[in-house]
């Protein structure tokens, strides 16, 4: 791996990703371990960096190296808008992947516009990135990550009356996190939401399988918890057809595969709160 001045062996690197239990691409699937299955990887604890680029000849390339740490640093460092050589040692390098699982709006300077390499059919077909002009767990998954990088602008959208019930009926399209008159938590039978009138039903579901995860611990990346503030936590949490973005002192919103590119929100209520606790507790934090 070099800069742009190397031979057309080198990887002209363009950004890198991780992909460990508690940070990667939701693109590849709803946990670490399907993430690595879609890359055939072993889902290894320690996981991966993903260093996306292009050959001399501009074909787009993924290359999976071990050293997470230096693929980590490089990410804190463009994040602060600082310059960093990311130039992993070849030993550290597991494989490379032709394609790129993720779009990007940058190409290498010097080099042909970004294309799939020549395979001639051998070995894996190039990693594409999901089609934006459709709704299915990618786009849904994409969604909630975005959600989650700006909750702010999105919270924003909301407005809490949605919330009021005047006469004991919901507002809007708004779902209530309460589960009814009784004050339980997420050790509770009761599922969050489940008496809630008009809630969407695949909002039921998915409330009730977060609950599920507080009992059966799902598998490691399900559950991902990010800083938010010092008391509280951003939580994304994905399911069989849904995916929920929570503040652990706010709300809940929660998309879903049956409905395309709609954000529904959860009213904190009584059982939000020890839900959110519970599944934080779960969650894989980034070191």
């Amino acid at each position: 791996m070099a800069g742009a001045d190397a031979d057309d062996d080198a990887l002209l690197v363009l950004t890198a990703v991780l992909l460990t239990p508690a940070r990667f691409p939701s693109v590849l699937g709803d946990d670490y371990v399907a993430a690595c299955g879609a890359l055939a990887l072993e889902p290894y604890e320690e996981g991966y960096g993903l260093v996306l680029g292009q050959d001399g000849d501009g074909a787009r390339w993924t290359v999976v190296v071990e050293d997470v740490s230096l693929v980590a640093v490089a990410i804190a460092a463009w994040d602060c808008g600082m310059e960093y050589d990311l130039s992993p040692d070849d030993r550290s390098v597991v494989c490379a992947l032709p394609g790129w699982p993720l779009a990007l709006a940058v190409a290498a300077p010097g080099v042909p516009a970004p294309h799939d390499p020549e395979t001639d059919g051998v070995g894996p077909a190039p990693l594409t990135p999901p089609d934006t002009g459709s709704w299915g767990p990618a786009q849904r998954r994409l969604g909630a990550d975005e959600i989650a990088e700006r909750w702010a602008l999105w919270r924003e959208q909301i407005d809490d009356a949605q919330f009021v019930r005047p006469g004991g009926e919901s507002a809007g399209r708004a779902e209530d996190g309460e589960p009814g008159d009784e004050d339980t938590g997420a050790d509770a039978d009761a599922e969050p939401g489940a008496s809630a009138t008009g809630q969407h039903p695949g909002v039921r579901r998915a409330l009730a399988e977060a609950l599920a995860y507080t009992k059966a611990p799902p598998p490691p990346g399900r559950i991902r918890s990010g800083f938010a503030s010092a008391d509280a936590r951003i939580l994304r949490v994905d399911g069989r057809g849904w995916s929920m973005v929570a503040r652990t002192d706010d709300i809940a919103l929660i998309l879903l595969d049956e409905v395309p590119g709609e954000v529904l929100p959860v009213g904190r209520g009584p059982a939000l709160p020890g839900l959110l606790k519970a599944l934080d507790a779960l969650a894989a934090h980034p070191a």
